[in-house]
């Protein structure tokens, strides 16, 4: 019996190596197998190609994410380039951009003379023989109308060569100067043009004195007094003529002061009154002084600083003609969007 045990117990033992044995031959062939399989144009089928494949998978999984980019070519011609934003037309940069489909001037207008420059007085109307003749009549007038301390007060200079020779405006847009009064329709048309501009329509100029949010006035949807220069607790003729319906082309009236402040403002110095489009603003579209517009009828709008009116935007006289004028009556032009440079 244990002869028959012992014999037992040690046939198991030679069953494992044998096992073991058999185990190790068959890695050796499937590694000489698979070393022969690299030499070979196509790999034969087989138990020990199954491992390989799985293996294979998992490598080209891994490349399919790197992609081979060829070198560019010495002298090949560049690749497409992407277009250029298109520029959006502008305006001149005194003047601002009003709904993306015109300009306007930033201020009231003063007027050079076209040939030279020079700078026209803003107290008597843009023309020789216009101005020669106030100066005349009015400096006999002054004498006439008015108490004692109207009386005393002088005309304004009128530069010589005003008076010597012939002259056309042109109107130009600018901060912190008074703007020109005194002009009719037909010079303020003729302003503009010799500035390269042109006279606003009534709906143009409406939608720019109304501003981006579309209001009555330049400030709001209701009147505020005080906020733009209109509708002044004074009146220069009746300051100086005692009586608001003589004189209006007496070239003092927009030199006249109340309670120690000037009627007539210069450009921009009314800082509520600002129409705002696209971060910018147009001055004194409302007060200051009226603007001709666009109409051979003669139609000027937005009131000057001593109408008693408080229609804001919608402010309108069309009762004289286009060769009218008075100290009242200014200039400000629009102009056609620009293509960018």
């Amino acid at each position: 019996m244990p002869a028959r045990s012992a014999e037992r117990s040690a046939r198991p033992r030679a069953g494992r190596r044998g096992a073991i044995a058999s185990a190790a031959a068959l890695a050796g062939a499937a590694l000489v197998s698979a070393a022969l399989a690299g030499c070979r144009s196509e790999r034969e089928p087989g138990a020990g190609d199954a491992g390989a494949g799985v293996a294979d998978a998992g490598t080209g999984a891994a490349d399919a994410g790197a992609v081979e980019v060829a070198p560019p070519l010495l002298g090949a011609p560049p690749g497409p380039r992407a277009p250029a934003p298109v520029a959006e037309p502008r305006c001149p940069p005194e003047m601002v951009r009003v709904a993306r489909r015109f300009c306007v001037d930033r201020y009231e207008a003063a007027l050079l003379d076209r040939e030279t420059g020079l700078e026209i007085s803003a107290f008597y109307p843009p023309s020789r023989q216009a101005a020669a003749s106030v100066e005349r009549a009015w400096s006999k007038m002054r004498l006439q109308l008015g108490d004692a301390e109207a009386r005393r007060m002088e005309l304004p200079l009128l530069p010589g060569w005003q008076k010597q020779r012939e002259f056309e405006p042109r109107a130009v847009s600018r901060r912190g100067v008074l703007p020109q009064g005194y002009t009719s329709g037909a010079q303020a048309e003729l302003a503009c043009r010799n500035a390269g501009k042109r006279l606003c329509t009534l709906e143009e100029w409406r939608t720019a004195c109304r501003g981006e949010r579309d209001e009555q006035f330049p400030y709001g949807p209701t009147y505020a007094d005080g906020q733009c220069n209109v509708f002044r607790e004074g009146h220069p003729a009746a300051v100086l003529h005692r009586d608001v319906s003589l004189g209006h082309s007496d070239p003092r009236l927009n030199l006249v002061r109340v309670g120690g402040a000037p009627l007539l403002r210069r450009t921009g110095e009314t800082a509520t009154c600002a129409s705002a489009w696209e971060g910018d603003a147009i001055a004194d579209m409302v007060g200051n002084l009226d603007e001709w517009i666009d109409d051979p009828e003669g139609t000027f709008v937005g009131g000057f600083y001593a109408r008693a009116t408080r229609e804001g935007c919608m402010s309108r006289v069309a009762s004289h003609d286009f060769t009218y004028f008075d100290y009242s009556t200014g200039v400000r032009c629009c102009a056609d969007l620009r293509e960018a440079p």
